[in-house]
């Protein structure tokens, strides 16, 4: 399956059978962030994490306060 990354428009490929192929194709809402662009993201929310000023946002729904 081919993809496309919604940041920096990256294309990539992802085998038929893999989990990830079959929730973007059952679940358009869901988008493809290529490795490179998750790893930036995940140091940079790190980063801001470890300031102490990020806050969590968090709905009023039951099942986020086992969260």
């Amino acid at each position: 399956m081919r993809v496309k990354c919604v940041i920096c428009d990256e294309t990539g490929q992802l085998l038929d059978e893999a989990p990830l192929a079959k929730k973007l194709r059952n679940r358009p809402i869901h988008t493809y962030m290529c490795p490179t662009c998750e790893n930036r993201i995940a140091e940079k929310t790190n980063a801001r994490i470890a300031t102490g000023n990020f806050v969590f946002r968090r709905s009023s729904h039951p099942i986020e306060k086992e969260f």
